[in-house]
């Protein structure tokens, strides 16, 4: 601890020691000490000294503080101190303004120890690590060790946060910390991390930064609010600035709505604060950046039409109508509605209908352009109005329709200020930024538009008193031979330019003025200065127009002619090379990168960005066109004439074509119609056939049914009455004996069916299944059985139906006879009885029918087991035949081998004999062996008893 106070302060007692040695001891102290309090008190004391001995603490200790970060995590208080030291090395101080020399040494020290410690990427890791802890001595240093990380190595710490897991997750969670004084170092930090980082910036984007800023931002104050506004609306910018993700992020997720309040401004305007200014700077920035022209169109669309859905548009204008607010804002704020109706129909047709508060009301476009054409007004504003009136105009045929009718005689209203009236002021006036803005403007209102070119060919301008009018064009070529100055002469020519190209009506009107080939011609053929080269080069082009647009109906400015000219006042190749200086000069090239004005000085304000691509369209067929002999013009027009007869005969034929498919079109359509008219047609018919059918049919049964009753109507109603029955009744005993009869006739069928079958089964039958077959004839036999009944019981049926007839007639012919009635009564009674028995009979039948059915079904089965049987035994005996078939061969064959064989023997014999030989006969032999076998089977006989 003396130690320490000697450092710290207190009386010298003797040689001081250096700081480096000092620094020296402290690192000692750090690496050595046992006890937690000691490394604390040699790190506080690093912390003092970093500042002074910046070089010495960041050589000597650094290894020694990372360390402490490691493994030091549980005592917040030393950690503090040492992310203090590590930031005191890296970071460059900018609040103290020392000399160059020293402000260039401190940023090399603070590259140099940033280096050192992002070598090892498990630092970085480490710090985020540490921003975790809540703890402030601990948080709010290690947020500032990033930031200052960040600003000397900004690619180097990113990559080394992007791969960290979690890495800007933790980063984002500052946004969230309750103590303002994190949350806005925190702001500070995503700004250096998002820096030209597109990855980084779509997982801020992605981590809920949109939702969170715009909170801060209400929270603060919106364009009211101070620093902390600005930090978010910079970081908002860095997020979906050249980021398209981002931009489509911000417009799906409904913020551009969030933004309509900041750009509500009261009627007050007085007093604005630098910071309120800088905020809504910033806010109108942010607007720019989503409806930019780089951006690709369908995006800038889709965020255009939800500004003017959300009522954003709407707040601009009002700003930009507002009093009281100060250039640079009314500035932006003109450029940001620009590219908020750029190319959009719906935005343009609004804007176009926004009134000035004046006294009368003027559309705001006429007011704009009066400070436009005024000099007195900034040069910013102006290049600001003439962007705004581009943008207006761009792709609005509408809107340039509606500019140059203020021009026409027939519409021009003496009692108001109009924009033709006042471009045309702006053109011929004094100032030449006035002549130049207002000629890039009258040509924006011509941009692509034919219709326009040749309306403002009707203008005429009266230029004084006594003299008859002349017109606008020609007014524009005579300013131009008047020697005016060089930003004049640009403005002129390129309103010429554009003009007349690409409409040979306006070349002719140009060329009929005598004047203007021999002005031409001289300004290019002259050899000037520097500056003027840019005005040469400008009428090569117009000279140039002239000849590739020229439809010859001049006879004296031909192309022809007009060629011979520049070969031989000017030369071909120094016509070319005038013609290449235009896109050769910077300011061209500058003027082609952006739509926007953007110039520093008023002398610098020479060409317009549409004015480029029409020079980079021309040039290339301008030089050809000049180039080329008569002869190649000549077989070059042959062809082109060949082409365009070609192209008419196509073309007639296509219209034949399309004649030919649009009637073969509609005959399908007629043929379709007509086809289902005919079913449907067809469908109608065979309907009302059909009923016509089923009307007939019920008409006959009715026509039966009515003869049928008139004629039994009288005598059921007296059988009926003398009998004693009803109708009723004898309706069932018609109905019962009717299905006697079906019943009877199934039953028929089904014992024809049983005898083919049994006769088949007959048929097909093998011996081999002899049972099967006498279980069949016993089931014939009961099956004759049951026909003999069937055949009974019909005739017994069909002798109660003879009855009923006779009862019937005999009920017609005595129906006078009274004492009668009870025997028939009677018989009927017997004649029911017996219809009843002979139901119960049938019953019976069915049921031993469906017996006998069951066992023929099994019958059938063991019939077919057999058949299987028999087959497999005739299959067997088939082989067995086969055998013996082969077996009677062979035999015979042995039979005949024997034969020959004997017939052998005998001829030997016969030899022997002759040769006197004695043989025993082959008889006698057999008689001996006979003998000899009974004796023998005699002694077996004898020893068995």
């Amino acid at each position: 601890m003396n130690f320490l106070r000697g450092v710290m302060g207190g009386q010298p007692t003797g040689p001081q020691p250096t700081g480096a040695e000092t620094i020296q001891k402290l690192c000692d102290r750090v690496a050595s000490s046992t006890l937690l309090e000691d490394r604390r008190d040699a790190v506080r004391a690093l912390k003092s000294l970093s500042k002074k001995y910046r070089m010495e603490v960041g050589t000597m200790a650094m290894d020694h503080l990372v360390r402490i970060l490691q493994t030091d995590r549980s005592d917040t208080e030393i950690l503090g101190y040492a992310l203090d030291t590590l930031y005191n090395i890296v970071c460059n101080d900018e609040e103290e303004e020392p000399e160059e020399n020293q402000q260039k040494q401190d940023d090399d020290l603070g590259a140099l120890f940033t280096d050192k410690f992002v070598q090892e990427t498990e630092n970085v890791t480490l710090l985020l690590t540490l921003l975790e802890e809540f703890d402030f001595h601990v948080r709010w240093p290690g947020v500032k060790l990033l930031t200052a990380l960040l600003k000397n190595q900004c690619a180097q710490v990113q990559g080394i946060i992007l791969v960290s897991p979690m890495g800007v997750s933790r980063l984002m969670d500052l946004l969230a910390d309750s103590r303002e004084v994190i949350r806005n170092d925190g702001l500070l930090l995503l700004q250096q991390l998002t820096k030209g980082n597109a990855a980084i910036q779509k997982i801020v984007a992605f981590e809920n930064a949109f939702e969170r800023l715009l909170d801060i931002i209400t929270e603060e104050g919106s364009s009211d609010g101070g620093i902390v506004v600005e930090d978010c609306l910079l970081l908002l910018l860095n997020l979906l600035k050249n980021n398209s993700s981002n931009q489509n992020f911000f417009k799906e997720g409904s913020y551009i709505q969030k933004m309509k309040p900041w750009f509500e401004v009261g009627d007050d305007n007085s007093g604005w604060s630098a910071q309120k200014v800088t905020n809504l700077h910033l806010m109108l920035q942010l607007v720019r950046v989503m409806v930019s022209p780089v951006n690709s169109p369908g995006a800038t669309a889709s965020c255009q039409k939800a500004m003017f859905q959300c009522g954003l548009l709407q707040q601009l204008c009002t700003i930009l109508m507002a009093t009281g607010v100060p250039a640079d804002i009314l500035t932006e704020t003109i450029n940001t509605v620009s590219e908020v109706i750029r190319g959009s129909e719906v935005n343009q047709d609004y804007f176009a209908s926004v009134n000035a508060p004046s006294n009368p009301p003027r559309p705001a476009i006429v007011v704009l352009l009066m400070s436009m054409v005024n000099e007195r007004q900034p040069f910013v504003l102006r290049c600001a109005v003439l962007y705004c009136f581009q943008c207006f105009l761009y792709k609005n045929h509408k809107g340039q329709g509606e500019i140059v009718a203020t021009l026409l005689p027939s519409t021009i209203d003496a009692n108001s200020i109009s924009a033709g009236q006042l471009l045309c002021g702006g053109l011929f006036s004094a100032d030449s930024l006035s002549n130049w803005c207002a000629a890039v403007a009258l040509a924006h209102a011509l941009q692509d538009n034919l219709t326009q070119k040749e309306q403002l060919l009707r203008v005429q301008l009266a230029t004084s008193l006594g003299k008859p009018p002349v017109s606008l064009l020609q007014q524009c070529t005579n300013i131009l031979s008047q020697g005016s100055r060089v930003q004049t002469k640009v403005g002129l020519l390129m309103l010429l330019c554009t003009w007349i190209s690409n409409c040979p009506i306006a070349v002719m009107h140009f060329l009929h003025n005598q004047d203007n080939v021999p002005f031409l011609t001289g300004q290019i053929s002259e050899n000037l200065g520097e500056d003027e080269r840019l005005v040469q080069g400008l009428c090569a082009l117009l000279l140039g127009i002239c000849i590739y647009y020229n439809d010859n109906s001049l006879e004296n400015y031909t192309k022809e002619k007009l060629k011979q000219l520049i070969e031989k006042r000017i030369g071909k190749e120094n016509f070319v090379e005038k013609l290449g200086f235009i896109t050769k000069h910077e300011l061209y090239s500058r003027a082609a990168q952006k739509p926007q004005p953007a110039f520093s000085t008023p002398e610098h304000m020479l060409f317009d960005h549409e004015f480029t691509k029409l020079v980079k369209e021309l040039e290339g067929m301008i030089t050809k066109a000049v180039l080329k002999s008569s002869e190649e013009e000549k077989k070059e027009e042959e062809v082109k004439k060949t082409l365009e007869q070609h192209d008419s005969i196509v073309t007639q034929y296509k219209e034949l074509i399309r004649e030919q498919d649009s009637q073969i079109k509609e005959l399908k359509e007629q043929v379709t119609l007509l086809t289902s008219q005919n079913e449907k047609m067809q469908s109608t018919v065979s309907q009302q056939l059909s009923q016509i059918q089923q009307h007939k049919d019920q008409y006959n049964i009715l026509k039966l049914k009515l003869g049928k009753d008139n004629q039994q109507t009288g005598n059921q109603a007296e059988a009926a009455h003398v009998n004693g029955l009803q109708p009723e009744e004898l309706n069932q005993l018609r109905e019962q004996l009717e299905e006697l009869q079906r019943q009877n006739q199934l039953l028929q069928t089904q014992l024809a069916e049983k005898d083919s079958l049994i006769t088949s089964m007959k048929a097909e039958g093998v011996p081999s299944a002899e049972g099967s077959t006498s279980e069949v004839t016993e089931l014939q036999r009961e099956v004759e059985l049951l026909k003999a009944e069937l055949q009974s019981q019909t005739a017994e049926i069909t002798q109660l139906q003879r009855e009923r007839q006779e009862l019937l007639k005999g009920s017609e012919t005595r129906a006078a006879v009274p004492g009668e009635n009870s025997l028939y009564t009677e018989k009927i009674a017997e004649l029911e009885s017996r219809l009843s028995a002979q139901t119960a009979e049938t019953q019976k039948f069915k049921g031993e029918v469906k017996t006998l059915l069951e066992s023929r079904e099994s019958m059938e089965k063991d019939l077919a087991s057999a058949t299987s049987t028999a087959a497999i035994m005739q299959a067997e005996k088939n082989k067995l035949q086969q055998e013996v078939q082969e077996s009677k061969k062979e035999q015979d064959d042995l039979l005949m081998l024997l034969a020959d064989q004997d017939q052998k023997i005998l001829s030997l014999k016969q030899r022997l004999k002759d040769l006197g030989e004695t043989i025993e006969d082959e008889d006698d032999l057999d008689s001996k062996d006979q003998f000899d076998d009974d004796d023998e089977e005699e002694e077996e006989e004898e020893c068995d008893e």
